[in-house]
């Protein structure tokens, strides 16, 4: 099984994560500004390498906090 964003996900939006394809894990690639954006709605997909492959789809909401206040 192998782990991606699912492509109704900006190119944008992609840029400031980073997916672990083995695992699932989500990382920031870039800073997140709490001013800007307080959310992201990212949906995901796993699939497996079968014939014909398999899929499933999850939403993740990341919630930024603002560490200023």
């Amino acid at each position: 099984i192998y782990y991606c964003f699912s492509d109704t996900i900006s190119a944008k939006v992609q840029d400031l994560f980073i997916i672990d394809r083995k695992s699932g894990e989500i990382r920031t690639n870039g800073e997140l500004d709490f001013e800007d954006i307080q959310s992201y709605d990212l949906e995901i997909e796993a699939r497996d390498q079968g014939t014909p492959p398999l899929s499933g789809h999850c939403s993740v909401e990341l919630k930024v906090l603002d560490v200023n206040d």
